[in-house]
């Protein structure tokens, strides 16, 4: 009777866990459950727990392991490393405060077909975030800083960088900067929770729109969810145009939430961005979208053959 009492508990327990308090504690049981909730006091044999609407007691000898669990709403500036890129709770700012401090991280991808954005997700190794419709089929790629020196912007480009990773499913590439030199990178941060983003959002694009450089437009998230040809894609009032492909959008807090790379052509206030969680999921599995130099598929351009010759010109 016990044990089928702990069971039903820890069920209602499980139910609970989306909205779990800001500071908790992960218990893993030996009936195989979980529990996220915060410890309100301790004995020798028992774990009492908050659960919100109840309080009950775990008993220590049930308790198999038990971490710190990470908080949903981090403290502004906690800096966390995740794979190869960074996440960190920022502080409500306005656009003018947050495109100053992390403007320098978005940069222009160049190609012989064309060019977009990109920005940085890991200084010291050099990772930029980019579309793939940017480099798809191409080799020769330029990355093109503009680094703020007081009034004015200084120009750097880079000519060595190599494709890590492709997902044209996605939309999303990884480049990476062969020699970095002197040059001390700036970065953007991740938003920590990619799915707390809500119509009516504030957010604001930073990008190279048809070639102007370090370009801001703001709007808000219109429909955080929106389909499109099976994906799901943050709809913005942000103006999007040819060139922000592969830039940021961020939030009020100056946090990533979404990659830019499409528009409604001929609408107005329509800007699609692909969300944060499929960005995370292609970083951390980069491996399994390792680009291949020598796959004929993936980055050259090949001319058409020669059509073959009707028969009165063969005669």
């Amino acid at each position: 009777m016990t044990r089928m009492r702990s069971i039903t508990v820890l069920f209602a327990v499980l139910a609970i866990l989306p909205g779990e308090p800001a500071r908790a504690d992960d218990f893993r049981l030996d009936t195989g459950a979980r529990i996220v909730a915060d410890p309100l006091k301790e004995t020798e044999d028992e774990v009492f727990i908050d659960l919100g609407y109840t309080v009950i007691g775990i008993p220590r000898r049930r308790i198999v392991t038990r971490t710190a669990e990470e908080t949903k709403d981090e403290p502004a500036g906690a800096e966390k490393a995740e794979s190869i890129y960074f996440t960190r709770a920022g502080e409500r700012g306005s656009i003018k405060q947050h495109s100053e401090t992390f403007g320098d991280a978005v940069v222009r991808v160049s190609t012989p077909s064309g060019q977009g954005s990109g920005f940085v997700v890991h200084s010291k190794e050099g990772y930029i975030v980019t579309n793939h419709h940017v480099v798809a089929k191409e080799q020769r790629i330029q990355v093109t800083f503009f680094i703020r020196k007081g009034s004015e912007y200084e120009k750097i480009s880079k000519d060595k960088v190599r494709i890590i990773a492709l997902n044209p499913f996605l939309d999303l590439a990884l480049l990476k900067l062969e020699e970095l030199g002197d040059l001390k990178l700036p970065q953007v941060y991740l938003a920590p929770d990619a799915r707390d983003v809500k119509p009516g959002d504030p957010v604001f694009a930073i990008g190279n729109p048809l070639g102007f450089e370090r370009s801001v437009s703001e709007g808000i998230v219109s429909k955080p969810d929106r389909e499109f040809e099976g994906m799901l894609y943050i709809q913005t009032t942000a103006a999007i145009n040819p060139g922000n492909s592969g830039g940021p959008l961020f939030n009020e807090r100056g946090e990533v939430i979404g990659i830019t790379n499409m528009k409604v052509l001929f609408g107005e206030g329509l800007g699609f961005a692909i969300p944060l969680s499929p960005l995370k999921e292609f970083l951390k599995h980069r491996e399994s979208f390792a680009y291949d130099k020598d796959n004929p598929n993936a980055g050259y351009r090949y001319l058409p053959p020669p059509r073959k010759p009707s028969r009165s010109q063969s005669l």
